[in-house]
């Protein structure tokens, strides 16, 4: 069977070459193969993390590439394809922190509109208290509540997610947050 799939296009096409221009029916610039009429789409990227938890310590991660490099962030980064929101999550965590998480509810989707993306950030629990830098990491700790270095988080969404977790953390169901509408 042939795969009817079409080929992505972008600058440096083998397809033929590619202009910024508005397709037919379309409101806003896209990349257009101008041989095959291809459109590539770019779209918003998905971040997928977690908010994990040994005991009532939380899982935080120094940050050892760009943006942010040095800074502390969750466990978090863009979902691969063919991943669920949670398989990413669970990934990320062991890629960052060599964490194994077990998901329990979604705490927030954030809609960053600025940086093109959205982000998802599930509470879950460690599975074990051995945590340990990956390769974009530069260390690992788990930090109580007044111990987490607030002056010293990499972005506004794991201020946010932190937030949302502690109001949350006693609750066995509720509806995820949304990003403040300051916040953006």
């Amino acid at each position: 069977m042939t795969d009817t799939t079409p080929p992505r296009a972008g600058p440096a096409s083998p397809l033929g070459p590619v202009a910024r221009r508005i397709p037919p029916g379309e409101d806003r610039e896209r990349l257009v193969c101008d041989s095959c009429g291809f459109i590539n789409y770019v779209n918003p990227k998905i971040v997928v993390g977690a908010v994990a938890l040994w005991g009532d310590r939380i899982l935080l991660c120094r940050r050892a590439i760009e943006p942010r490099d040095g800074w502390w962030t969750l466990p978090a980064g863009y979902m691969e394809e063919r991943e669920t929101t949670m398989e990413g999550a669970q990934r990320e965590a062991w890629e960052e922190a060599r964490a194994r998480i077990e998901i329990d509810a979604l705490i927030g989707v954030y809609n960053i509109p600025r940086i093109s993306q959205v982000q998802m950030i599930y509470r879950a629990r460690l599975l074990s208290p051995d945590v340990s830098a990956g390769p974009e990491s530069r260390e690992v700790g788990l930090f109580e509540w007044d111990d987490i270095p607030w002056d010293e988080l990499a972005f506004p969404s794991v201020r946010w997610a932190l937030g949302h977790w502690r109001e949350t953390r006693e609750m066995p169901a509720f509806p995820p947050f949304a990003e403040p509408q300051e916040g953006l």
